[in-house]
């Protein structure tokens, strides 16, 4: 096959690439740092708001390689990658649609420190006033303290489908309700009866048809608030109804938007990796954290500039804006999906069989070897700090006065951290002042210790911002020395294979048991003493790891390729070496052998 220029345009390629892993990146950074925040707004509990996360973790865990796999088999990467965008698109919007339990209006003024809080309507503010009781079909509940809320059950109304909701002020430690609302409450009841009789006593001068359709009508009302919610007949509460629902939207949202990391990622490795050019492929990355920077820092900007409510005063929080933005650079970046650089050899196609035992033969490198497992089991310890960091750190934050500004400066500051490793590694100074790899996996570990620790004494909404500059040692350098480790112990063809596994264990096992464990400390003691257990937890561990790495004799395999490579560019004078001497002994050996055999099949045919 004959390769043309303007078809093998690798830096065409690698720029589409990176736009895309751009818009991408930034649509999910504004939406997912503050996804716990809207969740909180709604009513969810911290412990709640644990299994969702470590829920949507699992979920990707097991469908991040099953999808890849499936779509690789099909040759259908291009469908899957566009298909994903669409989908997660829309329904990521249907987080829009659920109504709120009403504690998450409790946690803060709707004003720039705590944009998330909900806003009481203009005619509940002018009507409410003390003893005296507003009345709306459905529930009022918005900008009043949990203490005065009081849901007094009434009959329903000939013709209507909803329930009386009463704000009552309490008065005394007792929590009585005032006279002067016992007394409304009486006239409203006595006012309700009236209805129903005077409706009773107007029956028998209606015709026979129309008392049948009225009592179709409200037999049908009737069977409507019976099935209103199946959970209330299994004796599930407002707030246990709203976790069900936030769980299938994430688990069915995670479901679509999950085949697009793996997928793309691999596709564009094999594009390069075809056309020799897997150098360009480390440069890829940059734009995805570029991106994520742009989009949290701009979301958090954008929503803390806007009116508490969106469209003229709607009912819509201006929290939407988050999945409004989300939906929108999803879309914008099904354009670029569409030209990504994607390429499936036929020949490799053959043997995708052989990559399951290359991911079976990358595990049993991780078990075998003691320096590579100590390894995974901080990878599993820092996706797990990571995700309790990614889950309560915008609470933590919102109970010292921040709001989404605070959090969007503090995680792009965190993300351009990230940023400034690379440069630092390439010129060789982050070796020569910290030394190999695994001392810089002890660093990056005690970052994030004393991260989490910095975390837990917040005493404003701009103090977390000195502790994001960390994340230069707590994510880059650790991650750069899980990839050091895997090129030392990889045999040919499970480097990439070896990769996978940190990610996996990292960023789906370890995230999901962390979010779930963070979830159920932060309900139980609150997050300050969450923060404050995980700081102690790492800092054991690199008690624990640096002794064993130091005990652990290191064991690098010989890459041959390598070897030669480093063979063919030393200088003449060291050709003599041992260490080339193997090479050109066994070559001419071979030779020798050879004509060896030539002439003795000479010699027989001679004689015949």
């Amino acid at each position: 096959m004959k390769r043309n220029n303007k078809q093998w345009d690798i830096k065409a390629a690698t720029v589409l690439a990176g736009a895309f892993h751009f818009l991408y990146y930034c649509g999910k950074a504004c939406l997912m740092p503050f996804l716990t925040l809207y969740l909180r707004h709604l009513g969810v509990s911290a412990y709640m708001v644990g299994i969702v996360m470590g829920t949507r973790h699992l979920i990707s865990l097991i469908w991040h390689p099953l999808s890849s796999l499936l779509a690789r088999h099909h040759d259908k990467q291009r469908m899957v990658i566009i298909g994903s965008l669409g989908c997660s698109a829309a329904l990521g919007l249907a987080f829009l649609l659920l109504p709120s339990v009403g504690e998450g209006a409790g946690v803060g003024a709707c004003n720039a420190s705590s944009p998330l809080a909900a806003r009481p309507t203009a005619d509940y503010a002018s009507s409410l006033s003390e003893g005296q009781i507003t009345a709306y079909p459905g529930k009022v509940t918005a900008g009043v303290p949990s203490k005065t809320r009081q849901t007094i059950s009434a009959q329903y109304l000939p013709g209507a489908g909803h329930s009386i909701t009463a704000v009552a002020q309490n008065s005394g430690e007792n929590e009585e309700t005032s006279p002067s609302v016992s007394g409304s409450l009486a006239k409203g009841e006595e006012h309700n009866q009236g209805i129903v009789n005077h409706n009773d006593k107007s029956q028998g001068n209606v015709a026979p048809h129309r008392r049948a359709a009225r009592s179709e009508r409200q037999d049908e009302v009737e069977e409507g608030a019976r099935f209103e919610f199946l959970g209330s007949l299994k004796g599930m509460d407002a707030k246990h109804q709203l976790f069900f629902l936030v769980l299938i939207i994430v688990g069915l949202w995670e479901l679509v938007a999950a085949p697009l990391d793996w997928i793309a990622d691999d596709g564009l490795y094999e594009y390069l990796d075809f056309v020799d050019a897997t150098d360009h492929y480390g440069r890829v990355w940059m734009w995805r954290l570029l991106g994520g920077a742009c989009g949290v820092f701009g979301a958090g900007l954008l929503v803390s500039s806007l009116d508490c409510f969106l469209f003229g005063g709607t009912s819509v929080p201006r929290s939407a804006v988050h999945f409004f933005a989300y939906a929108l650079l999803m879309l914008v970046a099904i354009p670029e999906a569409t030209f990504f650089p994607l390429h499936l050899n036929r020949k490799q196609a053959m043997q995708r069989r052989g990559e399951t035992s290359s991911g079976v033969k990358a595990l049993q490198l991780v078990r075998d070897d003691s320096r590579t497992l100590l390894c995974a089991i901080t990878a599993c310890l820092m996706g797990a700090a990571g995700a309790v960091v990614e889950d309560f750190l915008p609470w933590q934050m919102q109970d010292h006065g921040g709001g989404e500004l605070h959090v969007g400066v503090a995680l792009g500051l965190a993300l351009l951290a990230q940023v400034a490793f690379p440069p630092l590694r390439r010129s060789g100074r982050v070796t020569r002042l910290l030394g190999p790899h695994g001392r810089l996996l002890l660093l990056g570990t005690a970052s994030r210790a004393l991260q989490c620790l910095y975390y837990s004494f917040l005493w404003g909404p701009w103090a977390a911002l000195p502790a994001q500059a960390l994340d230069c040692l707590s994510v880059s350098a650790v991650w750069w020395s899980l990839e050091a480790q895997c090129k030392d112990v990889a045999s040919p063809g499970t480097e990439r294979a070896m990769q996978r596994v940190y990610q996996a264990l990292a960023l789906d096992l370890g995230a999901g048991l962390g979010s779930f464990a963070g979830g159920l400390v932060a309900q139980r003691f609150g997050v300050a003493v969450l923060f404050q257990g995980l700081a102690a937890g790492l800092a054991l561990w690199c008690l624990v790891l640096g002794p064993l790495q130091w005990k652990i004799p290191k064991q690098r395999r010989i890459n041959y390729s390598r070897l030669l490579a480093a063979n063919a560019s030393e200088d003449s004078d060291s050709e003599s070496d041992p260490e080339r001497d193997w090479l050109e002994k066994a070559i001419e050996q071979e030779n020798g052998n050879n004509n060896n055999n030539n002439n003795k099949n000479r010699r027989n045919n001679f004689h015949r």
